[in-house]
């Protein structure tokens, strides 16, 4: 198999550089210039155990490589871009078919909304839960802090169930520090990351969470989120099961020269993409909650919010805690 990372930033650059490392075959898939430093540089993955030079192919997209039969896409691009790339990648020919109906094509992406978009594109849609704290520190330079494994990856089919192709994928990236448990209700455990992700936004915006105001705001957050899931019958996966699961496997420790930021949404707006995920985050509790009928004040604020710091560029943690509360007390 070789696997092409589409969207080789913090998360993909993780994974295909543990890939890599573990003798698999790799193209990383960048833009910008993230991928001429790739392209110049190599991926330069800094872990616990070490820093790693990775000389790997790099394109910038689908018309500079030949598709191949064994090929897997595995899509890392935030949700927000998904679409654009899933429509560029789903058309290559591969032989006499299409990526879109022969290559499996994995979600390695938080949010829920990125399997059913690529559904409509590609027939082998895969889930993957993504417990893999990471940073793209800058062009060519990734840090994955976590030990002794880089990052927890549940793998399921979409919308449910496995197969052997996924249990081979599994068996790849057990073999490169990354354990890839193959369960068959994958969107199950997104749904709980989902329940976790609601915190980006308020992070993004006003910073580390880490006061004990912080952690209300949190939990209200995630308390609308549990009962609009709650109110439209979707499964996730309870604490209990997330903690065995993460237990002393995905040990967060300090890398010199790579200091960890925030997640992936403090992330978007520290680099001033002009983008943010809040959409696919909040955004979908928001959405949940207005089909069934269940108020999300707390959500749409954070998801309002995170929007219009990424549309006006600015700054990462701009906002203080009180100033964020407030808005959440006014909307009720």
């Amino acid at each position: 198999m070789r696997y092409i990372v589409i969207g080789a930033g913090a998360v993909g650059g993780s994974i295909g550089g543990r890939l890599a490392q573990a003798g698999h075959d790799v193209v990383l898939v960048a833009r910008g210039a993230h991928r001429d430093a790739l392209r110049e540089h190599g991926l330069r993955l800094v872990t616990p155990d070490g820093t790693r030079t990775h000389a790997l192919p790099v394109v910038g997209g689908p018309d500079e490589i030949e598709l191949r039969p064994d090929d897997v896409l595995l899509l890392a691009v935030k949700t927000q871009d998904s679409v654009a790339a899933l429509d560029a990648w789903s058309l290559r020919a591969v032989g006499d078919s299409t990526a879109g109906e022969s290559l499996p094509l994995i979600c390695a992406q938080n949010g829920v909304e990125g399997e059913r978009l690529a559904l409509r594109r590609f027939r082998r849609v895969y889930g993957m839960c993504v417990w893999l704290p990471s940073s793209l520190v800058e062009p060519g330079v990734v840090a994955a802090p976590c030990t002794p494994y880089t990052g927890i990856l549940n793998l399921g089919r979409y919308p449910a169930g496995a197969d052997d192709t996924l249990r081979r994928i599994a068996a790849d990236l057990e073999k490169s520090t990354l354990l890839a448990p193959v369960v068959p209700d994958v969107m199950r455990w997104k749904y709980a990351k989902l329940l976790a992700n609601l915190a980006n936004a308020a992070e993004a915006v006003a910073g580390p969470l880490v006061s004990p105001e912080a952690r209300v705001l949190v939990d209200r957050a995630r308390a609308e989120g549990t009962a609009v899931l709650d109110a439209a019958g979707i499964a996730y996966a309870d604490e209990a099961e997330q903690e065995e699961l993460r237990a002393d496997r995905v040990d967060v420790v300090p890398l010199p020269g790579a200091p960890r930021g925030g997640g992936s949404s403090w992330q978007s707006l520290s680099r001033g993409t002009g983008s943010i995920e809040s959409d696919y985050l909040n955004g979908e509790i928001v959405l949940l909650g207005r089909l069934h009928g269940v108020p999300t004040p707390v959500n749409e604020t954070l998801q309002r919010l995170a929007d219009s710091f990424a549309d006006g560029h600015r700054p990462a943690g701009s906002m203080t805690l009180a100033e964020v509360a407030a808005l959440l007390d006014a909307a009720g």
